[in-house]
C-alpha cells in the first residue's frame, strides 16, 4: 500500500510534525510512504531575503515537490498545512484547487486521508485549519480519519493535538520544537491511517 504525506512548510514546523507522521505510518508492515511538498508561491527573491525562511527552506531541499495528478497512484493522501488565518495557506488551497480532473473521474474516491497543521499560538486556528481542510477532501469522495481520545496524549497535551488531526504550536516567532506529546500523536495518527488503509486495501 503506498502512502503519501504532503504537506507545505514556510519555517519547518509543519515539516518536522509531518517527519513523525511519517514515521508512524512506516511502522505498519507493508506500508511505502512518501513525503513530499506542494509547490511553494512565494517569490524566489522573498525566500532568499529572509534568512529564517531560506534556512527552513535550505533544510526541505531534498524533498521532492508533488504533481497533482500522481495523487491517484496512493491508497491513503495525509495533507499538512500551516494555519493562515484559520485556513489551510495559499500554497496547499492553489494545489487542492487544481485537482478539478481527478475530481470529474473519481480518482480520489474511497483514498484514506486525513490532516495536520501547525500554528504560532494555541488558539491560532488548529482545528480551524484541520475542519476547513477536510471539506474540499469531503468533496473529492476521500475518507477521513482523525486522532481517537484512545491516544493518551491527546488528553494530555498542553500544546498541539486535536480529534481530528495532530498540530503543532510553534510559538510567536514560529522556533518552538515539536513537543513529546505532539510527536506522539502525530506518530500515532500516521500509524491509524496505515492500519486502516492496510484493512481497507487488502
Amino acid at each position: 500500500m503506498k502512502i503519501l504525506v504532503i504537506y507545505y512548510s514556510m519555517y519547518g514546523n509543519t515539516f518536522e510534525l509531518a517527519k513523525t507522521i511519517v514515521e508512524g505510518a512506516n511502522s505498519v508492515e507493508g506500508a511505502v510512504v512518501e513525503l513530499k511538498q506542494v509547490p511553494d508561491l512565494i517569490p524566489e527573491q522573498v525566500i532568499q531575503g529572509n534568512p529564517r525562511i531560506k534556512e527552513a527552506k535550505d533544510k526541505q531541499k531534498d524533498i521532492p515537490v508533488a504533481s497533482v495528478d500522481e495523487l491517484r497512484d496512493y491508497d491513503a493522501i495525509i495533507w499538512g498545512s500551516p494555519t493562515r488565518y484559520g485556513n489551510m495557506c495559499a500554497q496547499m488551497k492553489n494545489f487542492i484547487d487544481q485537482t478539478g480532473s481527478l475530481w470529474t473521474k473519481g480518482k480520489l474516491e474511497n483514498k484514506i486521508t486525513g490532516v495536520f497543521t501547525s500554528t504560532s499560538s494555541i488558539h491560532g486556528g488548529q482545528e480551524t485549519t484541520i475542519l476547513t481542510s477536510i471539506v474540499p477532501l469531503m468533496h473529492l469522495g476521500m475518507i477521513i480519519v482523525g486522532v481517537p481520545y484512545s491516544i493518551p496524549e491527546l488528553l494530555s497535551t498542553a500544546s498541539g493535538g486535536t480529534p481530528y488531526g495532530p498540530s503543532h504550536v510553534a510559538g510567536a516567532k514560529s522556533d518552538q520544537p515539536i513537543t513529546d506529546h505532539e510527536a506522539k500523536i502525530g506518530f500515532a495518527f500516521g500509524k491509524r491511517i496505515a492500519e486502516i488503509t492496510k484493512k481497507f486495501v487488502s
